[in-house]
C-alpha cells in the first residue's frame, strides 16, 4: 500500500501549494484507486453495527452504499434549495446525532453544483468537532470553477484535521475518469485506520498510473485552465438557451454539471425517459441520486457547445408537452 512515493509527494505539494496545509506524505496521506473505494473503505474503517452516517441526498451512491456496506444505517438528509443545497447539522435530529459517527459532505456538489460558503464550513466543523463526528470530506470538483469562486480544502478552517478526511481525485479535473487515480489526506490515526482496510482488500493503483498523476500534479493548475475555460463556454452558451425554452436553472459557480428543476408535479424520470426517447437527449434524473433528487434533472457539460445548445432546444419540446 505504499505505492509511489513520487506521486505520495506530489498529492502533498499541491496540497501545500494550492490551500496552503501540510501533509506529511507517509502518515497523513493515501493513494487511492479512485476516491470511490476510499471512500467505502473509510466507513468499512470507522462505521460500526447500530451506528449512522448523514448521507446526502441526492448525492453520489457510495456514500449510502459504503454505509450500508460496514453495517451501519444512512439517515439520508435532503439537499435543497431552501439551504442552497446545504447539509446543515444542526438539523439532524438529537437521536440520529447520538448515534452519528461520519457525515459526507461534497462541495462544490454533484449533482446540484452547490458551493459551501466558508463560514458553512467553520460552523460544521465546529459542530462535528463537539458531537465527536468525523467529516468525510469528498472534493474532486475544487479546480473546476467559475467567476472567481475558489474553492478551499477543508483543512483551511480552524479545527479541521481533527475530525476530517478530504479526497481529492484525478478523474473530473485531469480526465482520467477510468484511470483510478485519488487520494485521502487526514490526521495519521484517520489515514492508518484507512490504510488497515486497504491492506486487506486491495494492493493499490497501477503504479504507471501514479507515475502519470506524479507528472499531473505539478502543473495542476495550469491544466485545470484549459478545461474550466471550454466547461465556462460551454454553460454560458446553454443557460440561455435553457431559460427561453422555460427551464429555470440556476448559474453554476463550480463543476460541470448544471442542475435543471422541473415544473412541480413533474417527475425527473419520466421527464429523462422522454427525453430519451422523443428528442434522443441524454439527461440524469434527480430522483437517480436518491429520492432527495427528484423534482430536477442533470445535464453534464461534458460535450461541444453546439451540441449542449442543440439538447437545450430540444429539451424545450420535452417542456412543452408535459
Amino acid at each position: 500500500q505504499l505505492g509511489l512515493p513520487a506521486f505520495r509527494e506530489a498529492a502533498a505539494a499541491y496540497m501545500k501549494r494550492r490551500f496552503g496545509v501540510r501533509f506529511d506524505p507517509f502518515t497523513e496521506l493515501h493513494p487511492l484507486i479512485g476516491s470511490k473505494e476510499g471512500i467505502a473503505h473509510l466507513a468499512m474503517a470507522l462505521l460500526d453495527p447500530g451506528d449512522v452516517a448523514i448521507v446526502p441526498e441526492p448525492g453520489y451512491a457510495v456514500y449510502e452504499g459504503g454505509t450500508v456496506l460496514a453495517g451501519a444505517e444512512p439517515y439520508r438528509y435532503a439537499l435543497t434549495p431552501r439551504t442552497g443545497f446545504l447539509l446543515e447539522m444542526e438539523e439532524i435530529p438529537s437521536d440520529v446525532l447520538g448515534r452519528a459517527k461520519l457525515v459526507y459532505l461534497n462541495y462544490p456538489n454533484n449533482p446540484t453544483a452547490a458551493i459551501a460558503p466558508r463560514d458553512y464550513l467553520e460552523r460544521t466543523v465546529a459542530f462535528c468537532r463537539k458531537h465527536g463526528i468525523i467529516v468525510a470530506y469528498d472534493n474532486p470538483y475544487c479546480e473546476i470553477t467559475f467567476d472567481d469562486h475558489v474553492a478551499p480544502s477543508i483543512f483551511e478552517i480552524a479545527g479541521a484535521r481533527d475530525i476530517a478526511v478530504e479526497f481529492h481525485s484525478l478523474s473530473k479535473t485531469f480526465c482520467m475518469t477510468g484511470w483510478r487515480l485519488a487520494w485521502a489526506a487526514g490526521r495519521p490515526e484517520l489515514i492508518a485506520a484507512l490504510a488497515r482496510v486497504k491492506n486487506y482488500v486491495d494492493t493499490g493503483a497501477f503504479l504507471a498510473v501514479q507515475a502519470a498523476g506524479a507528472v499531473v500534479l505539478p502543473q495542476a493548475e495550469a491544466l485545470a485552465r484549459g478545461y474550466v475555460a471550454r466547461f465556462r463556454e460551454r454553460r454560458d452558451a446553454m443557460l440561455p438557451v435553457l431559460r427561453a425554452q422555460g427551464f429555470e436553472p440556476e448559474t453554476p459557480e463550480a463543476t460541470m454539471y448544471v442542475w435543471v428543476p422541473l415544473p412541480e408535479g413533474v417527475a425527473s424520470a419520466g421527464f429523462a425517459r422522454r427525453a430519451l426517447m422523443e428528442v434522443g437527449v441524454v439527461t440524469l434524473a434527480g430522483s437517480g441520486f436518491g429520492a432527495g433528487g427528484e423534482g430536477f434533472f442533470r445535464i453534464a457539460l461534458t460535450v461541444g457547445t453546439p451540441r449542449l445548445v442543440e439538447a437545450a432546444e430540444r429539451l424545450g419540446k420535452v417542456l412543452a408537452a408535459v
